[in-house]
């Protein structure tokens, strides 16, 4: 099925968005630096996302269900299942390294609206992870999810601020 034009568009608002973001920060983004990277007009921008606010929040949004996504599409038995995920990760961060950024960027910005947006994202990514590691048979499954997840957020971190020391212990 084709996308229609206004589907396009939308979307590479949402691209442009990501990648500005990610580069810029949201207190530094405006959407007219969105709508340039999109090659659009400042008011085309607001047709499909009535704030910056509100076109964040997609982008987070797209970011946290990919990573769900990943997550679900993995196969595996007990002993594999936590490597498999963290690969699954892995890949996928190599894949859209822009949303590793707004994960970022995401849980330090204060307005109320992105808060809820990354503790909904977190969150389901915290559930889900749980049931598949209850039903894996994972001993210590509440520690377990919490190491898993603890250790996703620092790799993201030592990504955002090219630190790869924070996971392995090797200065650059």
């Amino acid at each position: 099925m084709v996308r229609s034009s206004k589907e396009n568009r939308k979307e590479e608002i949402l691209e442009a968005g990501l990648e500005v973001f990610a580069k810029r920060g949201y207190y530094n983004t405006t959407t007219a630096h969105i709508a340039e990277r999109a090659g659009i007009s400042q008011p085309y921008v607001f047709r499909f996302f009535k704030t910056k606010e509100e076109l964040f929040i997609a982008a987070l949004d797209r970011a946290y269900e990919r990573i769900l996504q990943a997550f679900k599409n993995v196969d595996a038995d007990q002993e594999q299942l936590v490597a498999k995920m963290i690969a699954a990760y892995e890949e996928l961060s190599e894949l859209y390294p822009n949303e590793v950024a707004l994960q970022v960027i995401g849980i330090s910005v204060t307005e109320n609206a992105v808060r809820n947006a990354a503790q909904k994202g977190l969150s389901s990514i915290r559930s889900y992870t749980l049931e598949r590691f209850k039903e894996a048979g994972i001993k210590n499954v509440e520690s377990e999810v919490t190491t898993f997840l603890a250790r996703g957020i620092l790799c993201n971190i030592s990504y955002f601020l090219d630190l790869p020391e924070l996971i392995d212990g090797e200065k650059k």
